[in-house]
């Protein structure tokens, strides 16, 4: 029996079919993250401020995996750094920090990950960290 040919845009980690992220175009206020933010789709959370939101990522790839998003209109890391507000940038990044600690990732150690456009694997327009943890990572890409 012959393998099932997949579209270029299936998502084999969710099951469900997504569209490249163009990191350059507008913010989509209807994303599945700004929704989330909205409090539109539920989420499990693990850390909120005024900054960020941390939630469980619905397909986890590690025993720890977490995102942290802004709360902001940020398509992508680039936009994030270009737009953001000093104090914005500031809270994220601290905000990402203090999960990690808070979920004991510190030692023995956690990997952090945010996809940028089509080839990064970005999934959603909106900015987002994986935070992954809980058991050794192996090599950071696959060879």
């Amino acid at each position: 029996m012959a393998e099932p040919v997949l579209s270029p845009d299936f998502v084999p980690r969710t099951g469900l079919f997504a569209m490249p992220i163009d990191a350059t175009l507008p913010y989509d206020d209807q994303n599945v993250f700004a929704r989330i933010l909205r409090g539109e789709i539920p989420s499990k959370t693990v850390y909120e401020d005024d900054f960020a939101l941390a939630f469980h990522d619905i397909a986890p790839q590690a025993p720890v995996h977490v995102l942290v998003i802004p709360k902001g209109p940020y398509v992508s890391w680039d936009d994030f750094s270009a737009r953001a507000p000093e104090a914005l940038i500031a809270g994220f990044v601290r905000a990402v920090g203090k999960v990690a600690r808070d979920l004991g990732l510190v030692e023995p150690g956690y990997r952090l990950l945010a996809n940028v456009g089509n080839h990064g694997g970005q999934e959603v327009p909106h900015l987002h960290v994986h935070l992954f943890g809980g058991a050794p990572l192996g090599p950071m890409l696959a060879r």
